[in-house]
């Protein structure tokens, strides 16, 4: 089907739901480099003009990537609730920006939408975010409510959870050790201890495992840790009793970009199970830790859609959220800046994306968040990463991420500080996860305001980890 619309005396054509969702997006490097961007501001704002006023029902009859041969679509319009659409499958995508709007400053408003977003897809989703300014993402973001839980809860109203990337080139324990306490001490890691290891091997993932582990139990820290190897070796060690608390996977919006991470649906639902089985948690038992980003399908060749058109980057991402969605994780993050300048070119590009992807994974329910990140040969510096990182918070983001100093060693890239997330907490009155925050007034480093408190490591429980030359084991 064709679409037509009128701007300043000139028609624009766009053949096809596929193009007017390119079209319409707001400016980025990875849908020019794909072919699929708006040539200028008047052919964006004219696919915009459409898309406001395509009724939401058009996304469950016209497919962005075909049924036949990819399960995300299939995973999307099969589990779709009929039920929980009634309610707006009278409204467009314009009707709908404005209904979200109207009820978030209402006083029943989350929970009337809450009780509509089984029955959103993240084509409508990421189609409603496209007509959106930065601070209608924010506004609705911030109204919405979604927690997970494991050790410690995420998502809770008011708190900002962080993320500790303790990672090393050559994943030394001391080195390791190190970072952690340096988070700790900051108030960081309560959505989980994560480390990215330097290789992948089985071995190295066990031993980084019983590290994390070993540090927890020692001074009785209401987290959980990850190593962030693929789902094979995180089930294999699970099969060998390794102390998994969760399984990490990256994950995609079409079958053939999650191939490409070597998973598919059924793979994704195996390690689920199987850590569910161990029955670590202790305040739930979400276990699956996800990444995605802005860029992926396309990095991997697998971003086309009906009739071989390209798909936009963001309403594939907005895709990966629907993998997500259904295997219920206590994490997910878009690593928003990570891919690269060939995807999100600069500051501003990276700014959008970060709220984008933020406000469509917490309308479709999930504790959403975000590593806000750039790679060196981006056109952005820490002062964007200060702008998003303070809109996030203020939109109510479930999680950031943090490594020492913002510079990550191991991965070659600039994300956040322990500083930052600490500041920003302060600035705009959030707390860590409830019950990290009473592990931290346990221990003596925060006081009954949440303020970090003059820390003495001599007295503190955590002086052995502390100690210069301590083994973390």
């Amino acid at each position: 089907m064709r679409f037509h619309q009128q701007v300043a005396g000139v028609n624009y054509t766009f053949d096809g739901l596929v193009e007017v969702l390119a079209k319409a997006t707001p400016l980025r490097s990875g849908d020019q480099l794909a072919g699929c961007a708006a040539e200028h501001d008047a052919e964006r704002a004219a696919a915009a003009w459409v898309l406001a006023d395509l009724p939401l029902d058009t996304f469950l009859n016209d497919v962005v990537v075909p049924y036949e041969t990819d399960e995300v679509t299939r995973l999307i319009i099969d589990g779709h609730d009929r039920e929980a659409f009634s309610a707006i499958s009278h409204l467009t995508v314009g009707g709908f920006r404005d209904w979200l709007l109207e009820n978030i400053s209402g006083d029943d408003g989350a929970q009337r939408i809450a009780a509509v977003v089984p029955g959103l897809t993240p084509e409508m989703v990421a189609a409603t975010s496209k007509l959106m300014r930065n601070q209608d993402l924010i506004a609705v973001s911030a109204g919405l409510q979604v927690s997970a839980a494991f050790r410690s809860t995420i998502g809770v109203p008011g708190t900002m959870a962080t993320r500790l990337q303790p990672n090393h080139p050559t994943d030394d324990p001391r080195g390791i050790a190190a970072a952690v306490l340096d988070g700790l001490l900051l108030g960081c890691g309560d959505a989980v201890i994560g480390i990215n290891p330097a290789t992948d091997s089985p071995h190295a993932t066990r031993d980084l495992l019983h590290v994390l582990d070993t540090i927890r139990e020692r001074y009785d820290i209401p987290v959980q840790s990850c190593v962030l190897s693929h789902i094979t070796t995180t089930i294999g060690l699970i099969e060998e009793g390794a102390p998994v608390d969760l399984v990490f996977q990256s994950i995609a919006g079409t079958e053939g970009a999650n191939k490409a991470f070597g998973v598919d649906l059924a793979l994704l639902r195996e390690g689920n199970a199987a850590a569910r089985s161990l029955r670590r948690g202790t305040v739930g038992d979400n276990v699956m830790y996800l990444e995605t980003g802005q860029g992926s399908a396309l990095s991997s060749g697998a971003h086309l859609g009906v009739g071989g058109k390209p798909v936009d980057q963001q309403t594939l991402e907005a895709r990966a959220y629907a993998v997500a969605r259904d295997l219920e994780p206590l994490l997910i993050n878009t690593v928003v800046g990570f891919i690269g300048p060939e995807y999100l070119y600069d500051g501003k590009q990276i700014i959008r994306a970060g709220l984008e992807d933020h406000f469509c994974g917490k309308l479709l329910g999930l504790p959403m968040g975000v590593d806000v990140c750039y790679t060196n040969h981006a056109e952005a510096d820490q002062n964007d990463m200060d702008t998003l990182l303070t809109l996030l918070a203020a939109a109510g983001v479930a999680f950031v991420i943090t490594v020492p100093g913002a510079d990550d060693v191991m991965l070659g890239y600039q994300s956040l500080s322990f500083h930052d997330a600490l500041t920003t907490r302060r600035t705009l009155g959030l707390r860590p996860a409830p019950e990290f925050e009473a592990w931290l007034q346990t221990v003596g480093m925060i006081d009954d305001a949440g303020r970090l408190t003059p820390f003495d490591t001599r007295r503190s429980p955590l002086r052995a980890l502390a100690a210069p030359g301590a083994e973390p084991a």
